[in-house]
């Protein structure tokens, strides 16, 4: 079979999802794709989640649940135990190992195809930023910002989180505090309390400081730790599928409490349900998706993204010696000045302002919430087209089901798709791997099929 023979997919983004994604392309029954593979990084399979070198940063979720792989999910465990010299000791699958290891791990998932000739006409990896998509008669081109042009027949978007832009005054909160750099005597606020954050403190750690640390956010809710509890089992039928989200608040608490009457712990019933989040999600009412994000979604982060044990005992240890102090409140303004930044603000529940001095503010709020702001310019490209549009609940670019993107005029594309993070407006628990490995599994499958009716000279249907 001749290049020209094979269905093109271009893949735009080279972390995690995008890899993903090619690694399921190239091993569909079917020979009849080739996968352009693109990414603006010098390694491919990190992304931001991956990338860091600093051993304190653990994956957030145990070894035993992050094989890449859906029908191998031992797949992980195997590739850890195989190379267990050059990392540290994992002595069971529900360890938690260096996020830098896993990208090692994604980024192994391609190199047979770099290496073996018979699949190199099937993967080419592409360095560079996508900053144009246009769709025409003949396929889809993408542009770089070098001016060079790829034409295919389908581009998926697996573009990751849309991470802030680094703002005047502001630290980076992916970049280690001596890139800053940050006095290790000063006062430093850390704007959010998530995994971000925690993070952030590790890395202040490590790197000697001595001053306080301020983590403030609304609610000034730290993540859960994890804990050795196995997913209780929990029948499709029992879910309330389509209830409110106030009905389904009160059948999770029951359970939960149920399941604690039982010596049970509140983990496995979490975990238990994380089968079932993304059709609970799907069929939950538009208001109540709404009041969840709005009410509730904080309170489901901390239990649902949780840290390993060992990250908890070192912010724990912070907290008790006073190093680390959480902050239930919200920032009214921040004023720039020679010794850093004076930072007013209103605690939770009450009505004064108060102040503070510090020697630097660091934005670790995460991702972009509004996808309308978003830095990425092949996401604006798409909008700017009318290829996309923001979903109502503007959390993510409108796809349907099937991971297709909608158009501004409520099309659905046949040749635009979607994995990972920018589809949480239809999937929601689409931001951690073993949710993700599910969805590029699935639409690898949908578009082998899509080029088998192609090659037989059929129209394809998506």
């Amino acid at each position: 079979m001749t290049r020209s023979d094979r269905r093109h997919v271009i893949i735009v983004g080279g972390g995690a999802s995008g890899v993903l994604l090619a690694y399921q392309l190239l091993h569909q029954p079917t020979r009849n794709l080739r996968v352009t593979l693109i990414e603006q990084r010098p390694d491919i399979g990190r992304g931001i989640a991956y990338h860091t070198g600093n051993p304190d940063h653990l994956l957030n979720v145990r070894v035993a649940n992050m094989s890449a792989l859906p029908d191998r999910p031992d797949h992980f465990w195997r590739w850890l135990s195989a190379r267990e010299l050059d990392v540290p000791v994992c002595p069971d699958p529900y360890c938690f190992v260096p996020r830098r290891i896993y990208g090692d791990y994604v980024a192994s998932l391609l190199e047979q195809q770099t290496s073996d000739p018979a699949d190199v006409e099937r993967l080419s990896i592409v360095r560079g930023v996508c900053v144009d998509i246009s769709e025409g008669r003949a396929g889809v081109t993408v542009t770089l910002g070098d001016g060079q042009s790829l034409t295919g027949d389908t581009v998926v978007l697996a573009t990751g989180h849309d991470m802030r832009a680094s703002r005047a005054g502001y630290a980076d909160p992916w970049a280690p505090p001596s890139a800053a750099p940050l006095d290790p005597d000063a006062t430093v606020l850390l704007l959010g309390t998530g995994l971000t954050m925690v993070d952030y403190v590790l890395s202040l750690l490590r790197d000697g400081h001595r001053g306080p640390i301020i983590a403030m956010s609304r609610r000034g809710l730290l993540a859960k730790p994890h804990r050795r509890a196995d997913a209780q089992r929990i029948d499709e039928a029992e879910v309330p599928f389509g209830a409110g989200i106030s009905a389904l608040l009160r059948w999770l608490r029951d359970r939960i409490e149920r399941n604690a009457a039982e010596g049970g712990d509140w983990r496995s019933v979490i975990d238990g349900l994380r089968p079932y989040t993304q059709r609970l999600w799907h069929e939950l009412p538009q208001a109540s998706k709404r009041r969840f994000l709005e009410h509730a979604r904080a309170w489901w982060d901390v239990h649902r993204h949780r840290m390993a044990p060992e990250v908890e005992a070192r912010i724990t240890r912070a907290i008790y010696a006073g190093q680390l102090t959480l902050v239930a409140a919200k920032v009214t303004s921040i004023a720039p000045n020679r010794d850093g930044a004076r930072v007013h603000y209103r605690r939770r529940g009450g009505g004064r302002i108060a102040s503070t001095q510090v020697g630097a503010v660091v934005d670790c709020t995460g991702i972009v919430k509004d996808p309308r702001a978003t830095p990425n310019p092949a996401v604006r490209a798409l909008f700017e087209r009318g290829l996309a549009r923001v979903d109502p609940l503007c959390i993510g670019i409108e796809t349907d089901r099937n991971c297709a993107i909608i158009g501004q005029d409520g099309a659905v594309s046949q040749r635009l798709f979607a994995v990972g993070p920018l589809t949480r407006a239809a999937f929601w628990e689409i931001i951690a791997i073993p949710d993700i490995r599910n969805q590029c599994a699935v639409l690898a499958t949908r578009l082998a099929e899509t080029a088998g009716e192609h090659r037989a000279g059929l129209e394809p249907v998506v």
